[in-house]
């Protein structure tokens, strides 16, 4: 988005003049660190995590770039504080926040926008004209100011008492109120027709340009949301705003709420997590490997340092990789948080001499085959768990009672005294019997057994939920979001 940046120019009223990069100027030189300093409180507030000397080579960069041009600020800004390309999601919106493109109405900013101004009626069609002919020409500049006339003119909700309509006297702004009014994507078909005329293009090029207006479109909405944010930060405060209006990034979402969008970028995480952790493991293996002090060596070999045990000997360990065993509820929202799991385990089967994995919803079926099968198609492993294994029976909701004795009466050989065994589900059992039998007596033939929990804790044992009663049976533990799993992973699987 090519617009001013921290949001108070030199002189409201004034407008950009065409072509000129837009500046992002400051009340006075000491609002830049302030606003530096809450930009970074906000982005460690959702997890990226940002260091003191990061901090100051973000100043120096504002230092070296100025604020002539905000996208320059921006980009600066990005290289100096994040880490990853995936944590741009979180930081240009907050960014917009802190280093807004301005401050107040459009027609404040600028009165030669069309449309905008106290004394002139707002013409919804020829928003939606202009609006077309901008995403066509690809004008971002021209775009910017359309977002924030659509938002001034579509957005706004309630009236606050005495004041007129517009951005004075409405009670907040909505961008998806805006986007509803406007509806960009149905001026697709409109701009194609036009690009259309006078040219001899193929059915290949129609869809090529189809895609490019529609990436455009999306851009649009994108900066229309910002406009909102924008807009309501200045009556309610950017912490405010940056806390509960900017979406988080994939790893910290919760299972149970993640929408398909979220899941398919977790997937994209799998990997590089699964590399990362087997780096760790590799390196507690490792010292693990040191074994313990042999006391009787040690001992012995301190006689000629008249009995100070210098060189301490360790008891060497025998390497051996333990076996791994998942049993995982793949039914409604929790199947997310199973898949996601069952991907990552699968990718870490280098650090283990066996991995079986199990599924059920009320009945339980072996799904190793199918997960080794799908490495490269990971969206669809629910869909071929669901069509390619017996995990329901009579009914199509969860049991855990009657899928856990079912595991103990089948799959017993399975579980070894090498085998540590995840549980992976809510524990929500229907107001079935839970089968607490079952569950020791695969915990007596396991080497460990745990249960990953991806409800909150304050919602076990409330309604239908059996965790609190598993709970007094085995190790559960609250694994949310990929960052608990990751956490809980690299701490709890044997070395």
């Amino acid at each position: 988005m090519n617009a001013p940046s921290t949001g108070v120019p030199e002189q409201a009223g004034v407008p950009d003049r065409a072509g000129v990069p837009e500046r992002a100027e400051a009340p006075d030189q000491a609002g830049v660190p302030e606003r530096l300093t809450a930009l970074v409180q906000a982005l460690r507030s959702h997890g990226i995590r940002i260091g003191t000397g990061e901090t100051v080579d973000a100043g120096q960069a504002l230092e070296a770039l100025g604020l002539d041009d905000r996208e320059r600020i921006r980009e600066g800004l990005a290289a100096a504080l994040l880490h990853g390309e995936g944590q741009r999601p979180v930081f240009d919106p907050v960014f917009d926040l802190y280093f807004p493109r301005g401050v107040g109405a459009p027609d404040l900013l600028d009165g030669s926008v069309s449309g905008s101004g106290p004394e002139r009626e707002f013409d919804r069609d020829d928003l939606r004209d202009r609006l077309a002919a901008a995403l066509a020409a690809d004008d971002q500049a021209l775009l910017a100011r359309l977002a924030a006339e659509a938002v001034d003119a579509l957005g706004g909700y309630g009236t606050r008492p005495g004041s007129g309509s517009g951005s004075g006297g409405s009670d907040g702004w909505s961008s998806h109120q805006t986007l509803s009014r406007l509806r960009p994507e149905t001026l697709l078909a409109r701009i194609l027709a036009g690009i259309r005329q006078g040219t001899a293009e193929g059915e290949f090029t129609d869809r090529l340009t189809a895609d490019e207006i529609r990436r455009r479109i999306e851009n649009f909405r994108g900066q229309v949301g910002a406009e909102a944010r924008r807009r309501v930060a200045e009556r309610r405060g950017a912490d405010v705003i940056a806390r509960r209006a900017v979406a988080t990034t994939a790893d910290r979402v919760d299972f149970l709420v993640a929408g398909r969008a979220q899941l398919d970028e977790l997937r994209r995480t799998v990997q590089p997590l699964a590399r990362k952790l087997a780096t760790r493991l590799a390196a507690r293996r490792r010292r693990a490997a040191r074994g313990h002090i042999d006391l009787r060596r040690t001992l012995r070999g301190s006689l000629s340092t008249g009995g100070i045990p210098m060189r301490p000997v360790l008891r060497r360990r025998r390497p051996a990789r333990p076996d791994l065993v998942l049993l995982c509820d793949v039914s409604g929202s929790v199947a997310g948080f199973a898949n996601f799991t069952m991907l990552l385990v699968q990718a870490l089967h280098d650090q283990f001499s066996k991995v079986r994995v199990f599924a059920f919803v009320n009945r339980v079926d072996e799904v190793t085959d199918l997960i080794a099968r799908g490495t490269a198609d990971p969206e669809g492993l629910g869909s071929r768990i669901i069509s390619g294994a017996a995990v329901t029976g009579y009914h199509g909701s969860s049991d855990y009672g009657t899928s856990l004795g079912e595991f103990a009466e089948r799959y017993a050989e399975a579980v070894t005294p090498r085998s540590t065994v995840f549980v992976l589900g809510d524990a929500r059992t229907n107001m079935s019997d839970p089968n607490l039998p079952a569950l020791r007596t695969i915990a007596s033939r396991a080497r460990k057994l745990y249960w990953l929990n991806p409800e909150n804790r304050a919602q076990w044992q409330t309604g239908d939920s059996a965790a609190g009663t598993y709970a007094e049976f085995v190790d559960m533990y609250e694994c949310r979001n990929a960052r608990q799993l990751s956490a809980l992973i690299g701490r709890l699987l044997p070395i």
